[in-house]
């Protein structure tokens, strides 16, 4: 991570969610007293835990990852290999799937991370733009990104039972508080995601910049951006136009693939306001613009 400002705005962020969760574990400990700290702290552990393997396990399922093959697909594993061993990380496994748009996303740690790639993304991109991809999955996993935002997750996840929690026992514990503890629980759940959204844009910046180091230059994995933003605009108005003859349920599934991958993909799509404070993705022209400069 070699942007100083990004390392000082991903700290006092770090810093807040610290804050948040410290809150959360005080605010428990005066409710139920001393006792909880250590159900806390263990359950916290074990929250993390669990929404990081059935996080990676809906994600690789939700697309129909397979194996990428050695025989059919050898310059893939030797520029993975090459900047694995680079960024002093092991090899992860490689996966294709059909997203049906053109994209790439990685899941896991340092010693056992998953990296897949659509067959859209590997017959649009040139060799050198598929390239910058790859560095920019690796470094997201030599980075710790997923653990750090499945962390980040927990906390929210925490502090938002916490609220509901405080809701239930202060009150008089009928229905009225009940839908109550849903409400606030969910709406302070959704503030702390604010920083933890916040932590995912910044680290996509990081994860660009590590593969401009890696490759040498900014210019394949922006115009690799460029193309993938293309094509999801494309494979979006398809979608739209061929979601309008098909069941309730059917677009129901897939806008849930959508949700379950977009936030550990390469690109997500670019929408209104709203949709920016909440995307886990910078715009694509500041990422751009940043590659190039």
């Amino acid at each position: 991570m070699g942007d100083f400002g990004l390392k000082v705005r991903m700290a006092v962020v770090g810093a807040i969610l610290a804050t948040f969760y410290l809150v959360a574990v005080a605010v428990a400990m005066a409710a139920f007293g001393q006792g909880v700290l250590p159900i806390a702290i263990a359950g916290s552990v074990l929250l993390v835990g669990v929404q990081y393997k059935v996080g990676k396990w809906m994600a690789l399922r939700s697309v129909g990852a397979e194996d990428l093959s050695e025989q059919r697909y050898p310059h893939i594993h030797q520029m993975v290999e090459e900047h694995s061993q680079e960024m002093g990380i092991t090899k992860p496994e490689l996966k294709i799937a059909r997203m049906g748009v053109p994209n790439a996303f990685a899941v896991g740690r340092k010693g056992a991370g998953i990296v897949v790639v659509s067959e859209e993304l590997i017959q649009l991109l040139d060799r050198d733009e598929l390239e910058g991809v790859l560095a920019h999955e690796l470094a997201h996993i030599a980075n710790r990104d997923v653990v750090t935002m499945q962390l980040g997750q927990g906390i929210a996840s925490i502090v938002g039972i916490v609220a509901q929690y405080i809701v239930l026992f202060t009150g008089d514990n009928d229905l009225a508080d009940f839908f109550l503890a849903i409400v606030v629980g969910t709406l302070v759940q959704f503030l702390v995601m604010i920083f933890v959204l916040a932590i995912s844009r910044y680290r996509e910046y990081v994860a660009d910049a590590d593969a401009k180091r890696a490759i040498g230059s900014g210019d394949p994995l922006a115009r690799a951006l460029e193309k993938i933003h293309q094509g999801n605009q494309q494979a979006s108005e398809s979608s739209r136009t061929a979601r309008r003859g098909r069941s309730r349920d059917s677009r129901r599934r897939d806008a849930n693939i959508d949700q379950q991958v977009s936030a550990l993909c390469i690109s997500s799509p670019d929408r209104g306001f709203l949709q920016k404070i909440i995307s886990t993705h910078p715009p694509m022209e500041k990422r751009v613009q940043r590659l190039r400069s």
